[in-house]
């Protein structure tokens, strides 16, 4: 079942160490079949280096495991909210990433300081208040789901492709789980650069936005010129 789905989420797995998004089995990528109603997701807790195509494991929007020998990532009921709330999505990839998971642990979102952050993400990247004790203790991790889907009501999803959860990582996605990779490798990026910019200059301000509008709308959008076209 799904067989193309899960070598694609296997290889997006993998491009997780390779580009030194997680450490141990802390990560993990999905992706969505919109016409089959399911999704593919990692096991969870089990080493990427023993990691197979076969291995992923088939769930559906309720939840339920369709397939697989193993358990899915622990992230799962996370993911399901973000796919039934964001619909033209494709693929989801939570990290502990050091310098995003550093931003979220300080509670901090991330300034847009320059061209590399605009060029992806339309605004400062948000981060998110911390649970409380009862959404800790009830259903920890559809809660976190449900405070990303929330913040994202009011927010466009597609505009800003990541946030950060405060005292815990980052979550990225795009339109396939290698385009949710690709926004995931570039935050960790865009963070190691916004706090070496803090370092460098304490009094430093973010972009004029005249700035940020121009990066951003060259590769986004109906007038979008960036790169060879479709």
């Amino acid at each position: 079942m799904l067989a193309e789905l899960k070598k694609e989420i296997y290889l997006a797995n993998m491009d997780l160490p390779k580009y030194g998004l997680v450490t141990f089995t802390w990560g993990n990528v999905s992706g969505i079949d919109r016409e089959k109603g399911l999704f593919v997701i990692k096991p969870s807790g089990v080493p990427y280096d023993e990691l197979k195509p076969e291995d992923m494991v088939v769930m559906d929007l309720e939840g339920n495991k369709v397939e697989g020998k193993y358990n899915p990532s622990s992230d799962t009921p996370t993911h399901v909210e973000l796919y039934k709330a964001f619909p033209e999505i494709g693929g989801i990839v939570h990290t502990h990433s050091s310098w995003a998971t550093s931003w979220a642990q300080s509670g901090r979102s991330i300034p847009c300081y320059g061209t590399t952050h605009a060029d992806y993400f339309y605004g400062e990247v948000p981060c998110l208040r911390c649970l409380n004790k009862d959404e800790i203790e009830d259903a920890y991790e559809k809660n976190t789901g449900l405070l990303i889907t929330d913040y994202f009501k009011e927010n466009d999803y597609k505009a800003m492709p990541a946030v950060l959860c405060k005292n815990h990582g980052p979550f990225t996605w795009g339109k396939d789980g290698h385009e949710a990779v690709h926004n995931a490798v570039v935050l960790e990026e865009v963070a190691k650069m916004a706090a070496r910019c803090e370092r460098i200059n304490g009094q430093v301000e973010p972009a004029p936005q005249e700035l940020q509008d121009k990066h951003y709308y060259r590769k986004h959008g109906e007038g979008a010129y960036y790169g060879q076209g479709k």
